[in-house]
C-alpha cells in the first residue's frame, strides 16, 4: 500500500495514499484495534448532518466565509447520505468522548472541500464553534431520533394496525384463557390480541415522549458546556438549519451542562426501547405456546410455514420468527444494561463512554424496526386459527363452571369440575348430573361466547 505524509499536533505521521481522512484518524485506527465494529452509518449520517448545519449557521452568523461553507455543506450532506462511508474506519471502542470520530468527520469533509476547489481546514473550519463535547452527544440525539421516527415508530403502528385488524377478524372467536399457563375462563382471539396491540400503542407513547428530551441539542456547549469559542446564537442556528434538513423539530437544549455531561437522554430512551422489547418478548412467546405442537402442544394456530425446521426431521416447521423477535429482545435488553452503566460513566463536564451509547442504541433502534415489521408480516398478519382443536378444548374446559357460582354455589362447583378433570368428560355432561340444572340452562350459562364479555351470568334452578 502507498502513503503519503500527513501532520497533526503531535507530528507527523503515514495515511494510506487513497485515504480522504487524515492523521488524527490515521492515529485512532492505530490505537484501537479492538472490536472491528465501526461507528454506525446513522451515526456518520448524523455527524454529516451536523456539520453542514453548522457549516450554514456560521455562514449565517458571519464566521464562516459563503464559499467555504457552502463547501462544507456539500461535503457534509454527501457523507450523510453515505458516499463516504468507508473512510469513517475508527472502531467503537476509542476515546470516550468520540473526539476520534468528530476529528474523522472534520477531516474527511475538508479534503473533500479541497479537492473539489476550495481549501478548507478539518478544524479552523469544518469545526468551526464546536468541540467533539458537544458534537458526539449532539450527533447520539440527532441520530438516534432520526432512526426512531423514521424507522421505529412507522414500524411500530404497521405491528399495532396488524394486530387490530386480527382482533376484529376474530372477535368473535373464543377460546381457553390461560392463567399459570393452565385453563382458565375463556376470552376471544380478539381480545387477547387486544392486550398486545395495546401494549405496543403504550410503548409508541413511551417512546414519543422521550424523544421530546432527544431531540433537545447540546450543540453550541463547546468543550465544558460554557460556550467557549462559539457565538452565543450557534447552539440554536444549529438547530434551526438541522430542522431544515432532516424535517424533526429540534430544539437547543436549556442547558448545556446537562447535555454534555450526562446520557439521561439516552439512558431514558433506552430504557423505552427495553420495555418495547419485553412487550415484543410476551408477544412472541404467545404465539410460540399457540402454535406449538400442533399435535403434542396447544395448537391453537397455525403460523406461516417459511422454512424447513429441521435438518433431521422431515417436515418439522418452527416458529421462526418469533423466536428471532424474542432474540432481539434479548439483546436489546442486554444493550439497555451497556447504556445504564454508559450512562453512569459522567465525571464532571463530559460523559466518557459516548461511542458504545451511540452503537448500542442505535443497534436497539434498528433491530427493533426491522424485526417488528417481520414480526407484523411474517407471523400474525398470516396465522390461521385450528377451530375444531380451540373448540374441543373449550368443550372439555371444567374451568366454565365459573359461570356456574352464583346459580349453584362455588364448592358444588369445584366438585363438578374436579369430576369433569377426572372422568376427562365435557363440563356440560357432568354438570347435566350434579347441579339439577336442565341442559338449556346449561347451554346458556356455559357459552363460551357468553362468558367473554364478562358480568355476571345468573340462571334458574338448582342450588345456590
Amino acid at each position: 500500500m502507498s502513503f503519503r505524509i500527513e501532520h497533526d499536533s503531535m507530528g507527523e505521521l503515514k495515511v494510506p495514499a487513497k485515504a480522504l481522512y487524515g492523521a488524527q484518524t490515521q492515529r485512532a485506527v492505530d490505537n484501537f484495534p479492538i472490536s472491528g465494529l465501526r461507528m454506525p452509518r446513522d451515526f456518520i449520517r448524523a455527524l454529516g448532518l451536523i456539520k453542514a448545519a453548522a457549516a450554514d449557521a456560521n455562514a449565517g452568523l458571519g464566521h464562516l466565509p459563503k464559499n467555504k461553507a457552502a463547501a462544507i455543506r456539500k461535503a457534509s450532506l454527501a457523507v450523510a447520505e453515505g458516499h463516504y462511508d468507508a473512510e469513517f474506519p475508527i472502531d467503537v471502542f476509542q476515546t470516550g468522548s468520540g473526539t476520534s470520530s468528530n476529528m474523522n468527520a472534520n477531516e474527511v469533509i475538508a479534503h473533500v472541500a479541497t479537492k473539489a476547489g476550495v481549501k478548507v481546514h478539518p478544524n479552523d473550519h469544518v469545526n468551526y464553534g464546536q468541540s467533539s463535547n458537544d458534537v458526539i452527544p449532539t450527533a447520539i440525539h440527532v441520530s438516534a431520533t432520526l432512526v426512531a421516527t423514521e424507522k421505529l415508530v412507522p414500524a411500530l403502528n404497521h405491528l399495532r394496525r396488524t394486530i387490530q385488524r386480527r382482533a376484529r377478524e376474530l372477535r368473535r372467536v373464543p377460546k381457553t384463557g390461560r392463567t399459570h399457563l393452565m385453563d382458565a375462563m375463556p376470552v376471544t382471539f380478539g381480545q387477547e390480541l387486544s392486550g398486545w396491540a395495546a401494549q405496543i400503542g403504550s410503548s409508541i407513547e413511551r417512546i414519543d415522549d422521550s424523544l421530546r428530551r432527544m431531540r433537545r441539542l447540546p450543540q453550541g456547549g463547546t468543550a465544558v458546556g460554557t460556550g467557549i469559542n462559539a457565538d452565543p446564537k450557534f447552539g440554536a442556528a444549529v438547530a434551526r438549519e438541522l430542522k431544515k434538513l432532516t424535517g424533526v423539530r429540534f430544539e437547543t437544549a436549556d442547558n448545556y451542562f446537562e447535555g454534555m455531561a450526562s446520557q439521561d437522554a439516552a439512558v431514558e430512551l433506552s430504557g423505552q426501547l427495553k420495555t418495547l422489547a419485553v412487550a415484543l418478548m410476551k408477544i412472541a412467546n404467545d404465539l410460540r405456546w399457540m402454535n406449538s405442537g400442533p399435535l403434542a402442544g396447544l395448537g391453537e394456530i397455525e403460523l406461516p410455514a417459511l422454512q424447513p425446521g429441521s435438518s433431521i426431521m422431515p417436515g418439522k416447521v418452527n416458529p421462526v420468527i418469533p423466536e428471532a423477535t424474542a432474540m432481539v429482545a434479548a439483546q436489546v435488553i442486554g444493550n439497555d444494561a451497556t447504556i445504564t452503566i454508559a450512562g453512569q460513566s459522567g465525571n464532571f463536564q463530559l460523559n466518557v463512554m459516548l461511542p458504545v451509547v451511540a452503537h448500542n442504541l442505535l443497534e436497539s433502534l434498528n433491530l427493533l424496526s426491522n424485526v417488528t415489521v417481520l414480526l407484523a408480516d411474517k407471523s400474525i398478519a398470516g396465522f390461521k386459527v385450528n377451530s375444531a382443536r380451540v373448540k374441543e378444548a373449550l368443550d372439555k374446559n371444567p374451568i366454565l363452571v365459573t359461570a356456574l357460582n352464583p346459580v349453584i354455589g362455588y364448592e358444588k362447583g369445584a366438585a363438578t369440575a374436579k369430576q369433569a378433570y377426572k372422568e376427562k368428560r365435557p363440563i356440560l355432561d357432568v354438570a347435566l348430573e350434579t347441579t339439577g340444572l336442565s341442559k338449556e340452562e346449561l347451554k346458556k350459562l356455559l357459552d363460551p361466547m357468553t362468558l367473554t364479555e364478562g358480568g355476571i351470568h345468573e340462571g334458574g334452578g338448582g342450588g345456590g
